[in-house]
């Protein structure tokens, strides 16, 4: 419980906020979950390793710090060959956030780390940057419904294809059931307001007396300066935004503006999860 406890002091994150356990195979998640449900089987077989998380009950060889009391813990299998070769040299699970600051715009490089976390950690393990770029999707049942409690690198529709319709549990203020679902998370240090897809150019003109950076989903606008400007995917690629908004929004959050506009996406696909991350960003 030492080592747990360190993770929340060294992101100052608070320790109602539940984290993720990560090893490699749901047979090793076997030896601390209570049992492994049909529809959690249907989605691994399915999804993992790869960018989701089942919310499962768990034993007792799991301490309840991990889980914020929770008698669930979330379980993820990372898909990251140097993950899963440190997975796969411990004899344990490994509970295992984000790298940065709680609040703060999640780290897509070790780069980003090292700038956010560098005084506080030993070592980071480098494995380039991050092929999905946006969390995972948490995955878990109450009162015998499927709920999404966290958006994520597994869009909703593909969920759905696999195990039915699904309730999207809205974010929480305290105490949240799962990780990652405050309200307020992934915020620049810069305000941040958000446009409707395509308006862009009439929330700029709201601000011509000030900075202004953007992020758009896949246009640049001539009005203003290139480099005060971020665009997730010129071909309007879904996955392709994902693997850049946290880089995107650290590379304006770095520049001397009073404001971020930032395009909201289709509520389609990945777009959805994109477009959460926007929102609660704004509420930073």
């Amino acid at each position: 419980e030492r080592a747990v406890a360190e993770i929340f002091r060294v992101k100052n994150r608070p320790q109602f906020d539940p984290l993720i356990v990560h090893t490699t195979g749901l047979e090793r998640a076997a030896e601390f979950l209570q049992a492994v449900p049909s529809w959690a089987e249907a989605l691994a077989g399915r999804f993992m390793p790869g960018p989701l998380t089942l919310l499962l009950p768990r034993n007792d060889r799991i301490p309840d710090l991990v889980t914020s009391g929770s008698s669930l813990v979330a379980v993820r299998l990372p898909r990251h060959p140097q993950t899963r070769a440190l997975l796969e040299a411990l004899p344990f699970p490994l509970a295992a956030p984000s790298a940065n600051p709680f609040g703060y715009i999640s780290p897509t490089t070790a780069r980003h780390v090292a700038d956010q976390l560098g005084d506080r950690i030993p070592y980071i393990l480098d494995g380039g940057p991050c092929t999905v770029g946006i969390e995972s999707t948490i995955v878990g049942f109450e009162d015998d419904r499927p709920v999404v409690f966290r958006k994520g690198g597994v869009s909703i529709e593909a969920i759905e294809a696999v195990i039915g319709p699904v309730v999207v549990r809205a974010h929480s203020t305290s105490n949240p059931q799962a990780p990652g679902m405050l309200k307020s998370h992934y915020a620049p240090r810069v305000p941040l307001v958000l446009a409707e897809e395509g308006k862009v150019a009439e929330a700029i003109a709201r601000y011509r007396d000030r900075q202004v950076g953007v992020i758009s989903f896949s246009r640049r606008l001539p009005e203003l300066p290139a480099d005060r400007q971020a665009v997730l995917s010129s071909a309007g690629d879904y996955a392709e935004a994902a693997r850049h908004l946290f880089a995107a929004l650290r590379e304006l959050d770095a520049l001397p503006l009073d404001l971020i506009v930032a395009e909201l996406l289709p509520e389609v696909d990945l777009g959805r999860a994109i477009n959460d991350r926007l929102r609660r960003a704004a509420a930073g």
